[in-house]
């Protein structure tokens, strides 16, 4: 889909705002304030990058540099800033399905994941998944749980029927991006998931 008809779409299903977040790359500051004014609709920049411990949404930086899929680099390039730093689909790579039916299998992924240093990097981890399995977000919730880390709800939409399926409800009204960043420090929001209307259980 056209990042137009994302911001239409996202607008049409009563959201207040979206982030962009494409993959190691960056809109400009001018883009995003030609979006936001074309379509009088919030729009927000971050960046999806790629680490060799996964990927995660970022906030606050506005270029890639080499060095970045190196999640120490990454870290220090965003604190640098004050930025954010959220694991995305934090079930990947750490969660299988088919294993995961035994009851032992499920304990142990939960056990190694929680004790995965690249998530204290984060400020939280991304616990609802628009496109993930209802098994890998829970997954995700129940990481979150042992972790006790703020958790937030991201669509990951690639396509314009995966909008509005869950979203991250803040506490507070974020009007900029430095409004996200500073919510997002503080862990003044939650999951929700638009599909059942109510903040999910872990």
């Amino acid at each position: 889909m056209s990042v137009d008809e994302l911001i239409e779409g996202s607008k049409s299903l009563g959201l207040d705002g979206i982030c962009l977040t494409d993959h190691d790359t960056f809109w400009t500051d001018e883009e995003i304030r030609d979006l936001s004014s074309k379509h009088d609709f919030l729009v927000m920049p971050g960046c999806e990058i790629n680490t060799e411990a996964g990927h995660v949404l970022v906030f606050g930086l506005s270029a890639y540099e080499f060095g970045m899929h190196r999640p120490e680099y990454l870290q220090a390039s965003v604190e640098q800033v004050e930025g954010v730093m959220i694991a995305a689909h934090p079930y990947r790579r750490r969660f299988l399905e088919e294993p995961a039916e035994r009851p032992e299998a499920r304990e142990e992924m939960l056990e190694r994941a929680s004790g995965d240093g690249f998530f204290r990097m984060c400020q939280g981890i991304e616990a609802l998944n628009g496109r993930g399995l209802a098994v890998q977000n829970k997954f995700s919730l129940e990481l979150g749980g042992r972790l006790r880390t703020n958790m937030t709800a991201g669509s990951d939409a690639h396509k314009v029927e995966q909008i509005g399926t869950v979203a991250t409800e803040f506490h507070r009204p974020v009007a900029c991006l430095d409004d996200l960043i500073r919510e997002l420090r503080k862990g003044r929001y939650q999951p929700v998931d638009l599909r059942q209307n109510s903040a999910p259980e872990a």
